[in-house]
């Protein structure tokens, strides 16, 4: 049987267990998998597999390797593990960024896989992954113009600590009827449960991180480099999911009707479009699932193109899309198991 020497680095993260369980849903021929953290968690099991550290050491035998660590640690580990001959998929904002390095969406891109020079891919940030599949072949279609866009970011964005933060306040608030008077946990500043916060990320100038970035890679993945973008990122008390709401301007005329045509037959997209019958995207509908959820389509008193997207930013805002992304290596021949029994 032929298979794919696997791993990945961060696995005991929520993105990490996710893109295991993605592995395995998808049936992913991996022939060998291996489990990657830090020192502080190796030992440890997950299910059948054992952690092991996160070293120099450690990827000399592995061909694709999924990687979801805080950025320092990527800028220092993924370049060693594509010395070590492996194709890295990165969803930290270390290599985003880099002319060199391929920003992917398979649904919006994935003919840049074939330019990877170093071996390494980037994975998009979760919010740009929710609108970017759904705006991909608007923008075809129509050529995007102008982007006004807001985000309804869930906590487990924020990591494990911004799921644990808001469970504790919310059982502090259910408990008591009173909402929370300051955060009970580490990952905002604020308290998130029964509020919400426009804050992501880390603040330069005026706008914050998460904001710089969702611009700069929806340019990049849409070959847009003049595109202009405004977007306000928002987290809120939601588990997993997260929503933005859209405003599009385009070159060519675009109303809801052939938007939503083109919706219909946009890979990874799923209308949930039928206010009338209360089918709206949402959240909680979904979280565990694959596709990005559009809907409430239409054109506003802009005059602009207006939807709503929602996608589980631990699936295809990370873990689904780096598999996905291994998967169209391997379909393009751009990967080659060394291993058959």
């Amino acid at each position: 049987m032929n298979g794919y020497r696997v791993g990945i680095v961060g696995a005991t993260g929520v993105v990490g267990r996710e893109a295991l369980r993605v592995l395995q849903e998808r049936n992913f021929p991996a022939s060998t998998l291996k489990l990657f953290a830090s020192s502080r968690s190796a030992g440890r099991r997950i299910g059948s597999h054992v952690v092991e550290e996160a070293s120099r050491a450690a990827f000399h035998d592995l061909e694709l390797v999924i990687f979801d660590t805080p950025d320092e640690v990527a800028r220092e580990l993924v370049p060693l593990a594509a010395a070590a001959g492996a194709i890295v998929i990165d969803n930290s904002a270390a290599f985003r960024m880099e002319p060199d390095v391929p920003l992917v969406i398979p649904e919006v891109n994935a003919e840049a896989l074939r330019h990877a020079p170093r071996r390494i891919i980037a994975n998009p940030n979760c919010t740009t992954a929710t609108i970017a599949v759904p705006l991909a072949p608007l923008h075809k279609a129509a050529g995007l113009r102008r982007l006004i866009a807001c985000s309804y970011q869930s906590v487990s964005g924020a990591g494990q600590r911004g799921v644990e933060q808001l469970w504790a306040e919310l059982q502090e608030a259910g408990a008591s009827r009173r909402t929370p008077d300051r955060p009970r946990g580490s990952a905002f500043a604020e308290p998130i449960a029964l509020n919400v916060i426009p804050a992501v990320g880390s603040l330069r100038g005026a706008t914050f991180s998460e904001e710089t970035k969702v611009a700069a890679e929806l340019r990049k993945m849409l070959s847009a480099p003049r595109l202009p973008v405004g977007v306000t990122c928002v987290r809120v008390p939601t588990l997993v999911a997260h929503g933005v709401a859209v405003h599009a301007e385009f070159e060519q005329p675009l109303d809801a009707a052939q938007a939503r045509k083109l919706l219909a037959a946009a890979p990874g997209v799923e209308l949930v479009d039928d206010p009338a019958a209360g089918r709206v995207p949402t959240t909680l509908a979904a979280a565990g699932r694959d596709p990005c959820l559009v809907g409430r389509i239409r054109t506003d008193e802009a005059g602009c193109l207006a939807f709503f997207a929602v996608a589980d930013n631990l699936r295809k805002g990370a873990a689904l899309n780096a598999v996905q992304i291994a998967e169209h290596l391997i379909e393009m021949g751009l990967v080659t198991s060394k291993v058959t029994s």
